[in-house]
């Protein structure tokens, strides 16, 4: 069976929050299409207008097929120039906005982020998991987790801090992650705060020479950073992992956002 792709381009004024979850909810309809995010958010000027432009307009070229873009602005000068772009085009506020104000007799406030106020819920939901992430990172606490969402486990610097605030801005999810050591792999087994949560375990592994490059800016010189220690550690890890039935990613290659989403569809299988 051959899967669509289209490439889905989210842009807005403030952090695109509010035109990923009306493109999530809408998309969320059609089975069989792989859909593709790119994100720009805080587009508040001429030349990111341009260039937001031009990057569809390259979309368009290279796949033969328009890019869908799912837009919040409320610069009309800045919206005017998107609009010149090679897309097909979900606007928020010529869709739902203009329609209200002429119902409402009112004009519509221009203020940029209004819908993520501190009285909305959903704000409040993002803030209180990614305290659960800060509060969870790098196995600082292992109190509550059975109320984590997700936990990722992975070897230092294989990833796990900013995926966790990713999954938790992003999608309001309670993301814990975990750090595997070599005293663990000495002892042979999944650490014992780890064992009752294996249900939320997902692995992060990272090619051993990239791990080396990032551990090498941070400790330069030290047996952590050597390339035969890299190398030990991932082995060490992955063969762990597989032992436990924990399913792991390769974040060598892979951007936050596809590894976050990756790890949603692991999450709600289906959706």
């Amino acid at each position: 069976m051959t899967i669509l792709k289209r490439t889905v381009i989210y842009v807005s004024d403030g952090t695109g929050i509010t035109a990923e979850t009306l493109g999530h909810g809408l998309l969320s309809q059609f089975e069989g299409i792989e859909f593709k995010p790119l994100r720009y958010p805080f587009l508040d000027s001429e030349d990111k207008a341009r260039e937001c432009v031009a990057r569809i307009n390259e979309v368009k070229q290279s796949e033969g097929v328009h890019p869908i873009v799912i837009m919040t602005q409320t610069n009309a000068e800045f919206s005017s120039i998107l609009h010149q772009a090679d897309a097909f085009f979900i606007d928020l506020f010529d869709t739902f906005i203009v329609p209200l104000e002429k119902e409402l007799g009112s004009r519509y406030s221009r203020a940029v982020g209004r819908s993520h106020g501190q009285a909305n819920p959903e704000y409040n939901s993002r803030i209180a998991a990614m305290n659960f992430a800060l509060a969870h990172d790098d196995g600082v606490s292992d109190a509550d987790l059975k109320s984590a969402d997700i936990i990722l486990v992975g070897v230092s610097r294989s990833g796990k801090t900013p995926t966790s605030l990713y999954l938790s801005l992003q999608f309001s999810l309670r993301a814990a992650n975990y750090p595997l050591i070599p005293e663990d792999f000495e002892r042979g087994h999944l650490p014992s705060r780890l064992q009752p949560f294996r249900g939320k375990l997902y692995g992060l592994t990272i090619d051993p020479e990239q791990l080396q490059r990032i551990r090498f800016e941070r400790r330069p010189n030290s047996k952590y950073a050597s390339l035969d220690n890299c190398r030990y550690e991932v082995a060490a890890a992955e063969k762990m992992m597989k032992r436990e039935g924990i399913k792991w990613f390769d974040t060598t290659s892979r951007s936050i956002e596809e590894l976050a989403v990756q790890l949603m569809q692991e999450l709600n299988p289906g959706h």
